[in-house]
């Protein structure tokens, strides 16, 4: 990553005694969709409003494009877009009229505004209900127009702070189809959930933040290759020596005898299980069913963050 959008090095945010964020690291690279996951309070609303420049770090920097990033950089502010968790948009303004009033926060004025306004209306399926108040919107619709409003001004980086809370299935995908089309255009995105399946539909890589730490960061697949899937036997018996001549199988990680049959692991199963099918007919078993425990997102997200229930 030659030259990223975003660099994050060991940022630390403390309130109090409390660490909401323990030295965070990573980058970002120019276009690309990224995914920050975390439990509820792992820091991650915390994490955006430093990249944001709400708020600075007590430790650590930002770096955008390659240049140190505080709340004080007002100018390079502009290069940002940011759709925040709570709702932006004014419940007794219309469509229209919000954005109008981001976009003169940004500057915009005239014909540019207007075209602008016009076009984003249309990009979130609100052209029926610009001059609507916008108190009388769905929750759906109006997370498409804090969305809108959030990239009113063009911004080149996009951070999206849990932007389909409370929308219903059909606001999710529009909202969903916008932020691929603002990422195709070349807008770098960050967005943060923690649902792993909106994650997993829309970023490459991602980073699982918890406790204030980043303790993964790679592409899904890399994630998903580093655990090892498990093929679990029942079988007709167990005969003493399966499991050590399993072990043994090309592509075989481990084979382990069980009370029910054997348990094989191994980074791909496809390859392997004619293979074992093959050993247990040698020692006279019969395989009964076979149980396969591939690896997923939501496995390597508990594995990293442990299952107890957090508020």
């Amino acid at each position: 990553m030659a030259n990223p959008v975003l660099e994050v090095r060991n940022v630390v945010k403390r309130y109090g005694k409390f660490a909401a964020l323990a030295g965070v690291d990573f980058a970002v690279e120019p276009g690309e969709l990224f995914g920050l996951l975390g439990p509820n309070g792992a820091g991650k609303t915390t994490l955006m409003t430093i990249l944001a420049g709400l708020k600075n770090a007590d430790e650590g920097s930002v770096l955008l494009f390659g240049e140190p990033f505080r709340s004080s950089d007002r100018a390079r502010r502009h290069f940002i877009g940011l759709a925040t968790q709570d709702l932006s948009v004014y419940p007794d303004l219309t469509a229209r009229e919000n954005l109008s009033f981001f976009g003169r926060l940004y500057g915009m004025r005239g014909a540019d505004l207007k075209s602008r306004a016009n076009e984003l209306l249309v990009a979130v399926g609100l052209e029926d209900r610009a001059d609507t108040r916008v108190s009388t919107f769905s929750g759906g619709m109006k997370r498409r127009l804090n969305l809108a409003a959030a990239v009113i001004h063009r911004p080149k980086v996009l951070f999206l702070d849990e932007p389909t809370t409370g929308v219903d299935p059909q606001s999710r995908n529009h909202i969903f189809d916008k932020i691929r089309a603002l990422n195709g255009d070349g807008m770098t995105v960050m967005y943060t959930s923690h649902y792993m399946e909106e994650v997993q539909a829309l970023c490459p890589r991602i980073a699982i933040l918890d406790a204030g730490k980043i303790l993964a960061c790679d592409t899904i697949a890399n994630l998903i290759g580093r655990f090892p899937a498990v093929a679990r036997f029942k079988l007709s018996t167990v005969p003493e020596g399966l499991a050590e001549s399993v072990s043994r199988l090309p592509g075989v990680l481990s084979a382990k005898a069980t009370s029910l049959g054997l348990d094989v692991t191994a980074q791909n199963l496809a390859p392997i299980l004619p293979g074992v099918v093959a050993a247990c007919a040698e020692h006279a078993s019969t395989p009964l069913a076979i149980d396969l425990d591939q690896p997923t997102l939501e496995k390597i997200f508990l594995n990293l963050t442990g299952r107890g229930l957090r508020d």
